[in-house]
C-alpha cells in the first residue's frame, strides 16, 4: 500500500485531495505546515494559522487519518521572506507563491514526508501530472488543471522532474464547484470556507504594510511621462535578431526631467509596474499607472490610462541561470527557437510567443505587446495544456 503525505492547509481543496486519495486506496497522512509566527507583522487580531490548523485537524479526524503539524518557519524566513525583501530592495517584484512550491512544499516539506516513509506528497493544486516515455526514460509532464478558472499550473512552474515524480494532484481534473460538492457530501468543515487570500504564508497580511515594517520609507518623486514622449518613437538600428530582441526587451531609460512632477511617494521599492492603487495623486482626468520604478534615484514614473505606451513591451529576457525546463528533454540550444503559449502572471490568458535561446539567456518574444512585464516575476511557457518551462523575468 502506497503512503501519501498530504499538505493539509485547512482549506477545502487539500481536504478533498486527502479524501480522494483515501478513496483510491492510499495510506494517507495529513501534515499542516506552520510557516509563520511573527505576530508583530500581522495586521488583524485574527490568528489565521491557528484557525487553519484547527480546520485541518478536524478534517483529518473526520477522515480518520493521522495528523501532525510541522513548523517550517525557520526555513520559510530564510528561503522566502528574506528573498522577498532582497528582491524588493533591488526594485524587483518577487512571486513568493511560485517560490514557496519550489523551496518549501516540494523541498523541505517533501523531505519530511519522505522521512515518514511516504511514496508521494500531495497538494490541493488545480493541476495534473502525466507520464510519457522519452528515449526509454520516464518523463513527467505538468498539465494544466481542468477548471480553466482555477488552473494553478503556473504556481508549480519551477518544479523539477525529481519533484514531479513524487507529487500527486488529486483534484486537478475537477472544477472548484465539484470539489465543494464533494466536501459538502462528506460533511467536511471546510466545505463552505472561502479561498485564502494574501501571501501563501502570512495569511491576513497586506503586502505593503508588511514591506513597510521591513524596508525603510524614503521619500521620492512621482513623475508623469506623456504618452507622446519621443522616447516611445526613437528607432534603434538592429544588426541581428538578437539585437532586435534586446531592443524590444530593454527597459526604457526615463529621467525625472522628462516628465511632470505629480507628488511624492514613500519609497520606490514599495511599487510595482502596472500598479495604480496607492499613488495617492489626485487631479488627473484618468487613472495613473506605474510604468517604471528606479530604486537608485528613488523615482516612480507613471502614465495616464492602461493604454499608455510605457506599459507595453513585445519581448522579455531571462538570464541563462534563470531558465528552467520542467521538460529537460525539450531544452533549447543556443540559436534554436520554439513557438509556445506563454503567460507572465497567474490568471493571464495564454499568449502566443516564440522562445529564442542565445548563449547568455533566452528572449521570449510575444505576438501582441504585453502590459506590465515585471522584473522578478515568472514567465511560464506551455505547449497546448502542458507547462514545459519557466524563467525569472530580468
Amino acid at each position: 500500500m502506497k503512503r501519501v503525505v498530504v499538505g493539509l492547509s485547512g482549506g477545502v481543496d487539500s481536504s478533498v485531495a486527502a479524501y480522494l486519495l483515501q478513496q483510491q486506496g492510499y495510506e494517507v497522512i495529513g501534515l499542516f505546515m506552520k510557516n509563520w509566527h511573527d505576530d508583530s507583522v500581522t495586521i488583524s487580531n485574527e490568528c489565521p494559522w491557528l484557525e487553519d490548523s484547527n480546520d485541518a485537524l478536524l478534517v483529518a479526524e473526520k477522515l480518520g487519518i493521522p495528523f501532525q503539524t510541522v513548523d517550517l518557519s525557520e526555513e520559510y524566513k530564510e528561503k522566502i521572506v528574506d528573498y522577498m525583501f532582497n528582491e524588493y530592495e533591488k526594485g524587483r517584484t518577487p512571486n513568493p507563491d511560485v517560490l514557496c512550491n519550489r523551496e518549501i512544499k516540494f523541498d523541505v516539506f517533501m523531505k519530511i514526508a519522505l522521512s515518514l516513509g511516504a511514496d508521494y506528497v500531495a497538494t490541493g493544486h488545480y493541476c495534473q501530472k502525466s507520464e510519457i516515455e522519452v528515449g526509454g526514460k520516464t518523463v513527467y509532464q505538468l498539465i494544466a488543471g481542468n477548471d480553466v478558472n482555477k488552473d494553478q499550473s503556473y504556481f508549480l512552474c519551477q518544479l523539477s522532474q525529481e519533484q514531479l515524480s513524487k507529487a500527486l494532484f488529486p483534484i486537478g481534473a475537477l472544477t472548484k464547484p465539484e470539489v465543494r460538492e464533494i466536501a459538502a457530501e462528506m460533511e467536511l468543515v471546510t466545505a463552505e470556507k472561502k479561498d485564502s487570500q494574501g501571501l501563501c504564508f502570512i495569511g491576513k497580511v497586506r503586502l505593503p504594510e508588511f514591506l513597510q515594517q521591513k524596508l525603510q520609507p524614503k521619500e521620492g518623486k512621482i513623475v508623469q511621462i506623456d504618452k507622446n514622449d519621443p522616447i516611445y518613437t526613437i528607432e534603434k538600428e538592429a544588426e541581428s535578431l538578437e539585437d532586435e530582441l534586446k531592443i524590444e526587451a530593454q527597459k526604457l531609460n526615463y529621467r525625472p526631467e522628462m516628465g511632470k512632477f505629480m507628488g511624492n511617494h514613500q519609497g520606490a521599492h514599495y511599487f510595482t509596474v502596472g500598479q495604480r492603487k496607492g499613488l495617492n495623486v489626485g487631479g488627473t482626468t484618468d487613472p495613473l499607472f506605474v510604468i517604471a520604478t528606479d530604486v537608485e534615484t528613488n523615482t516612480i514614473y507613471t502614465g495616464l490610462t492602461s493604454n499608455h505606451p510605457g506599459l507595453f513591451k513585445k519581448a522579455l529576457f531571462v538570464g541563462e541561470s534563470e531558465v528552467h525546463w520542467i521538460r529537460e528533454d525539450m531544452a533549447l540550444k543556443p540559436g534554436e527557437k520554439m513557438n509556445v503559449m506563454a503567460r507572465i502572471r497567474y490568471r493571464q490568458p495564454l499568449q502566443k510567443a516564440t522562445l529564442h535561446q542565445f548563449e547568455d539567456g533566452m528572449y521570449v518574444s510575444f505576438e501582441e505587446p504585453q502590459s506590465a512585464i515585471t522584473e522578478g516575476q515568472f514567465v511560464a511557457w506551455y505547449l497546448e495544456n502542458e507547462l514545459v518551462g519557466s524563467g525569472v523575468i530580468s
